[in-house]
């Protein structure tokens, strides 16, 4: 485990340098994002280089993961790298000038264009949202349901209250990375969607805050109840009083109704802390197992 995210760390940390450097800086028509063509066929050669190595061009090592990440198995190692690169590349450039973020998103294609522009726009709303915290948190990280587990819980919840999928996803992801994190908000959220016990009360008909499908079946509710499907901004303004909010779940769950990719892609995205001494990666079994620092 210590190894495999030392390896992982190491390949962020080199895109978070890229992303300064010159003009290559650092969430269904296809299933991989990767489908269309690029301004410039992509070295074959580059295919077998790992994604550290800076000598191959930014987007090239982007497409080269969105292409792992389309065709790979759930949770393999390679899957996993690939999608952790595309999510710190993303934050890296939100981080970025518009002009380097420009830069990367011209020499990708069409799909993976449209992908890692709308991961940005996402990126840039939530670190808006929050602060670097002086301490790590109080958090568990726990291996999620697996892709295929939760699934079918999204689409029961849309079968039975309305409220589309993607979005169910989406809310997901922002609050707890599809269930990686458990704790409690300083305000007192607890469970994979992060409801007040109060609130879950009201729409959790009589289940557990902690079961991923009561969670999620409560959340269809109250998203339901307060405007969706036919006003999911102002759903999900219901569920975080926040335009900043709002546009983050919105961007990733357009991407998933554009590709299935976009979804296994967000499914592997890891916790991200952001830390006063930089970015903190934290893994599965954290607290147990340490922090990583990926980026300053």
């Amino acid at each position: 485990m210590r190894t495999r995210l030392a390896a992982l760390a190491a390949i962020t940390a080199l895109s978070a340098g890229v992303a300064g450097c010159g003009g290559d800086p650092s969430s269904d028509s296809s299933r991989s994002p990767s489908a269309s063509s690029s301004a410039s066929s992509p070295d074959p050669s580059a295919a077998r280089t790992p994604l550290d190595d800076a000598s191959v061009p930014l987007a090239e090592r982007l497409t080269r993961a969105m292409a792992t990440i389309a065709a790979g198995t759930p949770g393999a190692e390679d899957v996993r790298e690939a999608a952790l690169f595309e999510q710190t590349t993303a934050r890296n450039l939100a981080r970025g000038s518009k002009a380097k973020a420009d830069a990367v998103l011209g020499a990708l294609g069409r799909a993976d264009r449209a992908q890692l522009e709308s991961d940005i726009a996402a990126a840039r709303e939530l670190m808006a949202m929050t602060d670097p915290q002086p301490k790590l948190p109080d958090w568990k990280i726990l291996t999620p349901p697996s892709p295929d587990e939760l699934r079918p819980l999204y689409r029961r919840a849309q079968r039975e209250t309305g409220t589309p999928w993607q979005y169910l996803a989406a809310v997901h992801l922002v609050e707890t990375r599809m269930g990686r994190i458990r704790g409690t908000s300083t305000a007192g959220a607890q469970g994979p969607m992060q409801f007040l016990p109060s609130t879950f009360a009201q729409y959790g008909a009589g289940g557990d805050i902690n079961d991923p499908g009561d969670a999620i079946m409560a959340a269809g509710r109250m998203l339901a109840n307060n405007g969706a499907p036919g006003d999911m901004a102002g759903a999900l303004w219901s569920y975080n009083h926040s335009d900043r909010y709002v546009a983050a779940v919105s961007a990733y769950a357009e991407q998933m109704k554009r590709s299935p990719a976009a979804y296994d892609l967000y499914w592997h995205w890891q916790v991200l802390y952001r830390h006063q001494d930089g970015t903190m990666l934290l893994p599965e079994g954290y607290p147990d197992e340490k922090a990583v620092r990926i980026a300053g």
